[in-house]
């Protein structure tokens, strides 16, 4: 069964390489390696920092990005050791990637830990919508540049989803505690 699921896997990234074009290659090629080592999410998160309004969730968004490296990149990479895509299928990719471990993806996790937190915690709305938009265009950017299967872009969505869920619950549970009354 497994075996039959990374198959439709592979497949199913094969299907995405058919549907390239010319004008987008170098938008999401561009797009996909400002998410290198978290690099985009980080700067934002960083220059929350700066504002008030929005200090909460930078600081969060840190928070559970560092959760999620560790979880994907520490920890699950290493041990699962999944080989990138285009060196079992007919791929090219439009980028290259030094990690050869492909599951789960740490951009899309970085890109949703953030975007998670942000959901939750920017003052305005429009930063609330764009958040998870530019967090799902982050993982279908890791499908369209060939270096991740469909599988460890879900996996680093939903690692990235539990990680923002958990920093913000830990928060949650320290400003309860920090206000209640003895």
């Amino acid at each position: 069964m497994l075996e039959g699921l990374l198959q439709m896997d592979g497949q199913l990234l094969v299907a995405i390489q058919g549907m390239h074009m010319a004008w987008l290659d170098p938008v999401v090629s561009v797009y996909t390696k400002l998410g290198d080592a978290g690099i985009l999410w980080i700067a934002l998160s960083l220059a929350m920092l700066v504002y008030k309004p929005t200090r909460k969730a930078g600081a969060l968004a840190l928070g559970a990005m560092i959760l999620g490296l560790l979880v994907t990149n520490v920890t699950i990479k290493p041990l699962v050791e999944r080989a990138r895509p285009w060196t079992v299928w007919p791929i090219d990719p439009l980028v290259t990637e030094k990690d050869p471990n492909s599951f789960p993806s740490g951009h899309t996790c970085a890109a949703f830990a953030a975007g998670m937190i942000w959901l939750r915690a920017l003052p305005w709305k429009w930063g609330r919508v764009a958040a998870p938009v530019l967090a799902v265009l982050m993982g279908l950017s890791r499908l369209y540049v060939g270096v991740h299967y469909p599988s460890d872009v879900l996996v680093g969505a939903v690692i990235g989803a539990l990680c923002a869920w958990v920093i913000w619950k830990a928060c949650r549970v320290y400003e309860e505690r920090r206000n209640s009354v003895y």
